[in-house]
């Protein structure tokens, strides 16, 4: 049964680094730019330069709410860990790469085109004793019994994607005190690759008989879904670098509107910036040649059995859905539909932030991601609530700042980044990832420049 184990931590142990919030600190930045403008449209109509180019931008992190930055980096036994005690299992893998882009600004208006590739991994709400009755069954005792119930939707998802952007900002009041911008980012989707295995209203016994490990009265509705690469090796790193391969088949749209308390006295501040956007509202849909999208209801009854050692040399999703379809385990797995296209919807979110001048050079922003949809759903892609507090001090070619986080999945993070002229870096958990307590781990940095 590893293979059923290692889909479960496959994208942890495959991607050495791969939150939620990407560049914490530089959307915000009273140097605004096009990464700005990825968090609220409307700010490009403030971008500080009449034109600014974005050479590479990158952020990547991992959050969970088991593992700590530690155990990561010692790197043993963390199949073992990652299924102690009895809270479900969450882990969120999130990576974004911007390429070449590009902004301008024209009297009140704001224009750009920016590019950016996505990778989302997800174990979501997997209940701990089913993962570790799996994972360590064969090992601990030579009979167990292990009853398992679960209200949750356990899901096991990852996807890879595409964006062509188009941001389009707009000045609507500017007086000697007030500012206000509204603003949209128009994106056009292009579907990479797309795997998705789930088990909803989970219940049954699990029995390790030495080593054979079995099912009994047992009920679920399972989904399995794939698309493009991912239909193949889970495991293969190179199945993650699909991101344009589909071609355009999917529209989102940000939304968003901002004001500004302007410094009389300095043209080049503010006393306080605000924002409100709803970000990804839309959904793609993948249509490669060996899509899937099949629903099974489960059901294991009286004294039957389905033997689990048949999925532990599958290394597919294409392969385990065979297995379900065999003739052995027909009387297991009854197919309630079956499609080939198949849409995802992305994770809708509410941004708010305010930005408050303290002093000349200080600033602090509160900032909040609100999720809207419930991503337990198998057609949703997932994201995380997070509420950060940036304290940051500043100038024309320097800044740093120091975020303050607290995130749905990993808890209480705390980072550090700079700027210095066009060149950024910064994390959003290093001084809690250094604690050996935190469990998140993020890395972001990038280059631009304005003229």
């Amino acid at each position: 049964m590893k293979r059923i184990q290692l889909i479960t931590l496959t994208i942890l142990l495959s991607t050495s680094l791969f939150s939620q919030e990407h560049f914490s600190g530089i959307t915000t930045s009273k140097r605004v730019g096009l990464l700005n403008a990825t968090n609220n449209p409307a700010e490009l109509a403030n971008i500080n330069s009449k034109f600014e180019a974005n050479i590479f931008n990158f952020s990547a992190g991992i959050s969970n709410n088991k593992l700590s930055f530690n155990d990561l980096i010692k790197g043993n036994n963390l199949e073992d860990k990652i299924f102690e005690g009895n809270e479900a299992v969450n882990l969120r893998i999130d990576s974004q790469i911007y390429g070449p882009s590009f902004a301008f600004k024209y009297n009140k208006w704001g224009f750009g085109i920016y590019s950016v590739a996505n990778i989302k991994a997800n174990v979501i709400n997997v209940n701990s004793q089913l993962a570790d009755a799996i994972q360590n069954g064969n090992l601990s005792t030579i009979f167990s019994q292990t009853i398992i119930s679960s209200n949750e939707n356990q899901r096991l998802n990852a996807t890879t994607w595409g964006e062509l952007g188009f941001t389009l900002a707009r000045n609507i009041i500017d007086l000697p005190k007030h500012k206000l911008n509204i603003g949209t980012n128009l994106r056009l989707l292009f579907p990479g690759a797309y795997a998705n295995f789930s088990a909803n209203n989970f219940s049954g016994t699990l029995i390790n008989n030495m080593g054979n490990l079995s099912l009994t009265n047992a009920s679920a509705n399972v989904n399995i879904a794939y698309a493009g690469v991912l239909a193949n090796d889970y495991n293969d790193q190179g199945n993650y670098n699909e991101f344009f391969s589909q071609g355009i088949n999917g529209f989102a749209a940000d939304l968003a509107i901002n004001y500004r308390l302007k410094d009389e006295n300095d043209t080049n501040s503010y006393k306080l910036n605000t924002g409100l956007s709803i970000k990804n509202i839309g959904s793609m849909t993948f249509k490669s040649n060996n899509n899937l999208n099949k629903n099974y209801s489960l059901n294991v009854e009286n004294f039957e059995s389905l033997d689990l050692n048949q999925f532990e040399n599958a290394e597919s999703l294409s392969e385990i859905e065979t297995i379900l379809n065999d003739p052995a385990n027909a009387n297991y797995f009854q197919s309630t539909s079956s499609t080939a296209d198949y849409s995802v919807k992305l994770p809708t979110v509410i941004n708010a932030y305010a930005d408050v001048r303290l002093a000349k050079k200080w600033f602090v922003t509160a900032s909040v991601n609100q999720k809207i949809n419930d991503d337990s759903k198998n057609d949703f892609i997932t994201t995380q609530n997070s509420y950060t507090l940036i304290p940051r001090f500043t100038t024309k070619w320097f800044e740093t700042f120091v975020p303050l986080a607290s995130n749905e999945i990993s808890g209480f993070t705390s980072g550090i980044g700079f700027r210095v002229g066009g060149f950024f870096m910064g994390s959003n958990s290093v001084f809690s990832a250094l604690a050996n307590n935190g469990k998140q781990a993020d890395l972001y940095l990038g280059i631009r420049f304005g003229l």
